[in-house]
């Protein structure tokens, strides 16, 4: 398996355990594995040109589930997941990644491609924040998924991106969004009103964040306490 600069998975694992690269720090990395408390393992790693497939079927299998809560495709849920249009979307993606300010992450569950998640809009010095979103397909959901990987990209953020506060919003409609990102340890600070073009019309969201130091030890750690996530099998 190949990332998008064609480095070999090992030298992803080699890079985690090296200090962070000066001009994108966290990317690109895969990041420690987690088991889910049914017994599946996750992990985050770099978005592939490869993804594509998976990444344009499971979105379109998923289009009721997304679409009330995603930014409105102007041309249409279909026209938004063609070949030529994921081409676009994963070669901005990239660059973004390159030039440090977005990192672009597969939720991968066993193996297999499960969604996507993403540290967007990264700032360093005085600022230090980034703000995080992801979707799991529906076929993955009731298993926890979508707490983990938060936990994991939460945990990058800080401890690989080097940042001080993560932000994140969703809709009040989607209280389920609310909780994962509750379970991770965010905290409301306020109500962003007509925030978002979402489904044909702007929306409110409810903004949470938190910052590095609030809680202690990391999400994943704190998620283990609470048997969220197992052990690892060795």
């Amino acid at each position: 398996m190949l990332d998008p600069f064609g480095l070999a998975e090992s030298r992803w694992r080699a890079a985690v355990a090296a200090a962070p690269h000066p001009m994108h720090p966290g990317w690109p990395e895969v990041t420690p594995m987690v088991r889910l408390a049914r017994g599946p393992q996750l992990r985050l790693r770099p978005l592939l040109r490869k993804d594509g497939r998976e990444w344009r079927q499971m979105r379109l299998l998923d289009e009721a589930h997304l679409r009330p809560v995603e930014p409105t495709a102007h041309r249409g849920w279909d026209a938004a997941h063609t070949q030529p249009a994921w081409h676009a979307n994963f070669m901005a993606l990239r660059d973004l990644a390159t030039q440090g300010t977005v990192i672009p992450l597969v939720i991968e569950l066993d193996g297999a491609f499960a969604g996507q998640l993403t540290l967007g809009n990264i700032q360093h010095g005085g600022v230090s924040s980034c703000w995080i979103g992801y979707w799991v397909f529906s076929g993955y959901q009731g298993l926890g998924a979508a707490t983990a990987a938060c936990a994991l990209g939460t945990d990058h953020a800080f401890r690989r991106v080097g940042l001080h506060r993560v932000t994140a919003t969703y809709l009040p409609s989607n209280p389920a969004s609310g909780r994962v990102l509750a379970n991770n340890g965010y905290r409301e600070e306020g109500l962003l009103r007509r925030n978002l073009h979402i489904d044909g019309q702007w929306r409110d969201h409810v903004f949470v964040a938190q910052t590095r130091d609030e809680k202690p030890g990391s999400c994943v750690e704190r998620l283990r306490r609470e048997g969220k996530l197992l052990p690892l099998r060795h």
